[in-house]
């Protein structure tokens, strides 16, 4: 895929999913969120996610342990010359290094790169191109990072690969599978298309893997040069399902993975020395925030999350699926004037209140949006939206949310949503 087009592939496949699955990122109108995703995406290029395991973890979400998100120190020393099997790895791998690593560990075929990053960038490494085995031009592409324990080297991998949606509920993939490997290693394989409503006939097909010490890599591969705006040359992605499990599952990934920087967490808010803004919080740690605050009486039905920033619930009240979904983005007291109006309530320790009642944005027949958007003082905005059916691109399955603007308020307000934990 051309560089220009290239995104992290671990953060834009699950992305794409819960977009279609949840709509997410749409929760106050086009215009009011144009601005915080922007914002987002500036505080993305700036980060990597991390997730930690543990054995705490709620039965209900089905994810453990706290989570993390530290930023990257460009100048922070290269990592001892000791991977975490014990060998030897070099202090750096280039961009050269990765595109040579893929190269060699790809079918035959020939592999040109459109887009790759080494260990010493401010980004996580990555190779992406195409890849042509004789039936056709395909894209390939593997992103590499690492998965940050809370104080331990090891942790419980499956907390941390990217889940498979819950069946019986929607889903963007045609099959989607996750087991474990005989080293320890969490491997989710998912097949589908590039977009669900396949308006366009790109498949897209991956993997995504998470080691015991916390390596992660993710592989994507479509059925045209590139992932988007290039025509279908080939019937399916040139990777079968075991030549995608066998690629992610490598050990030269995790050699390159090694020879990452060690990264710092972001110091709290107000600290002495911090210039960074505050982290971005996981899309793990929404989910759990967000299930302690639903009421009780709720029945999850489905849920998902997004590698930072996002989470969603399907809640049933007796009535029907309510979808209900949660955007935390720190650092927007910038765009304060273009996401609050002269109708936003104020309260007494400054946090600005907005709340709208309208259709929704997805085009599901009679589906009502409810959304309370809160933006603290410290810059952290807090948006929950509820809706009157499972998915915005369904129908509406009830005649308002489970949840009044009441609840949404209160949600929204928690004190729970300034704290690094639980």
């Amino acid at each position: 895929m051309p560089a220009d087009q290239h995104t992290d592939p671990f953060e834009e496949r699950l992305a794409a999913a819960l977009h279609e699955t949840g709509g997410a990122f749409g929760s106050p109108g086009g215009a009011l969120v144009a601005a915080g995703a922007a914002r987002g995406q500036r505080l993305r290029l700036r980060r990597r996610a991390a997730v930690a395991g543990g054995a705490a973890g709620l039965a209900l979400v089905g994810v453990g342990g706290a989570l993390l998100t530290p930023w990257q120190d460009a100048s922070a020393p290269k990592p001892a010359s000791l991977a975490a099997d014990g060998s030897a790895v070099p202090k750096a791998y280039s961009a050269d290094d990765v595109v040579r690593t893929l190269r060699k560990l790809l079918p035959r075929g020939k592999f040109t790169a459109t887009d790759a990053r080494g260990t010493d960038g401010d980004l996580p490494p990555l190779a992406a191109g195409t890849f042509d085995d004789g039936k056709g031009v395909g894209s390939v592409s593997v992103g590499l990072d690492r998965v940050r324990s809370n104080g331990t080297r090891t942790f419980d991998p499956s907390t941390a690969v990217t889940p498979c949606p819950q069946k019986g509920g929607p889903s963007p993939f045609e099959s989607c599978t996750t087991g474990l490997l005989p080293d320890g290693s969490a491997i989710t394989v998912y097949r589908g298309y590039e977009y669900p409503d396949r308006r366009e006939d790109t498949k897209a097909w991956g993997a995504d893997l998470v080691t015991p010490a916390g390596h992660h890599v993710s592989v994507g591969e479509w059925n045209a040069a590139a992932e988007k705006g290039k025509p279908v040359t080939r019937p399916e992605p040139p990777l079968t399902v075991a030549g995608l499990k066998a690629l992610a599952a490598a050990p030269d990934w995790r050699r390159i993975i090694d020879a990452m920087p060690e990264e710092k967490e972001v110091p709290p808010p107000g600290s002495s020395g911090s210039a960074a803004p505050r982290g971005e919080m996981t899309g793990w740690l929404i989910l759990r925030k967000l299930t302690l605050l639903l009421p009780e009486d709720l029945k999850r039905v489905e849920h998902g999350s997004q590698e930072t920033g996002y989470a969603y619930f399907v809640v049933d009240d007796g009535k029907g699926g309510s979808l209900v979904q949660v955007n935390v983005q720190p650092g927007m007291s910038d765009t304060a004037g273009e996401l609050f109006g002269s109708g936003a309530e104020t309260l007494a320790d400054g946090t600005r209140v907005a709340t709208r009642q309208g259709p929704g944005e997805k085009g599901g027949e009679g589906v009502v949006m409810w959304t309370v958007d809160t933006l603290r003082e410290d810059g952290l905005r807090v948006v929950i939206s509820a809706f009157n059916s499972p998915a915005q691109n369904r129908s509406a399955t009830r005649a308002d949310p489970a949840l009044t603007i009441g609840q949404l308020r209160a949600i929204a307000l928690s004190p729970r949503w300034r704290s690094a934990e639980d």
